[in-house]
């Protein structure tokens, strides 16, 4: 299974940008986008970036990942 996370692009050079979350980093590509920049978050799906979002959305996508990852753990 693939999960697309909001992940915030660091740098961006030609057609792949740095992106990072949780001290994670990753190189992705972002052809599919219009002009990203550093400090944009971005929808990552196997490895490309297909989506723009505002900060407020992808702190909501992650807090409900964090979420959900607890309830996970806890469980066990």
């Amino acid at each position: 299974m693939c999960l697309a996370v909001p992940m915030k692009i660091i740098s961006v050079e030609g057609d792949t940008a740095l992106v990072s979350l949780e001290g994670l980093t990753k190189q992705i590509d972002i052809r599919f986008l219009k002009d990203p920049g550093p400090g944009d978050y971005v929808i990552v799906h196997a490895g490309f970036a297909i989506e723009k979002l505002d900060e407020e959305e992808a702190q909501k996508t992650l807090d409900l990942f964090r979420e959900i990852g607890a309830k996970i753990h806890g469980e066990r």
